[in-house]
């Protein structure tokens, strides 16, 4: 489970892209990233992983019952299309070589403000919406005891009564980690298109351009879109020069 716990009601500071590739410190994560041929989940990151392969051992498996001590179905098993977006979340903090990127300020295994894309969040919600839980925020919310397990201090409802929407879900349920992007463009969907997304953020960061926020989003766009076609194309086995 993600281990940020009370560290998220610290105030936090804005995270500048850079380049550099290192991971989160601390659960478990490597130094640096490096390939991993033999994860049984997050193989989204195989080829530059913060994760040893037998992290994802407890995420290999459907239903999901618990993490190192944090128990997923304190309110049942979750549907497998909800699973599947916790264990993208979850995998993105385990394993992703651009976590980091977002490390809070002062505690160095934390993440925070993550920019998700609106698209993303929407349809984790419908993904979970009739899925039971009985916390709002997934890590302050639980009695934890003795052993470091997780409890439910209140009844459990579903996640549409719990959150209102796409945004709620992706800004409440682990605490300040994610954040919905302003943007539709320079935002994460947990997919094969991130590392393109994100050199794009990397681009912008650097840039010294004085381009309106318009003209940069909109070159964004028809980046990201040129990108889509190229990949579509290959998938077709379409050359491209």
């Amino acid at each position: 489970m993600l281990k940020f716990s009370v560290l998220l009601l610290f105030a936090i500071s804005a995270v500048s892209i850079s380049g550099k590739r290192h991971c989160l410190e601390g659960a478990g994560h490597k130094r640096r990233p490096t390939q991993e041929k033999y994860l049984q989940e997050c193989t989204l990151y195989a080829k530059s992983s913060c994760c040893h392969a037998g992290i994802t051992e407890e995420l290999a498996h459907s239903p999901v019952i618990t993490i190192n001590t944090t128990y997923w179905n304190r309110c049942g098993n979750l549907s497998k299309l909800c699973e599947s977006y916790m264990k993208k979340i979850e995998c993105f903090y385990r394993c992703s070589p651009y976590a980091a990127h977002w490390a809070h300020h002062q505690y160095a295994d934390a993440i925070v403000s993550v920019p998700m894309c609106q698209n993303f969040c929407n349809d984790w919600y419908e993904a979970c919406k009739n899925d039971l839980t009985c916390v709002n925020n997934w890590l302050t919310d639980w009695e934890i005891d003795e052993k470091g397990e997780n409890h439910c201090k209140n009844e459990c409802i579903p996640y549409r009564e719990m959150y209102a929407n796409g945004t709620d879900i992706c800004e409440s349920m682990w605490g300040d980690s994610l954040k919905v992007s302003d943007s539709p463009c320079l935002c994460l969907q947990m997919d094969e298109m991130d590392n393109k997304a994100i050199k794009l953020m990397e681009e912008r960061s650097s840039s010294s351009s004085s381009s309106s926020s318009s003209n940069e989003e909109q070159f964004c766009r028809l980046k990201m879109d040129k990108i889509k076609q190229l990949k579509q194309l290959a998938e077709e086995g379409v050359e491209t020069y």
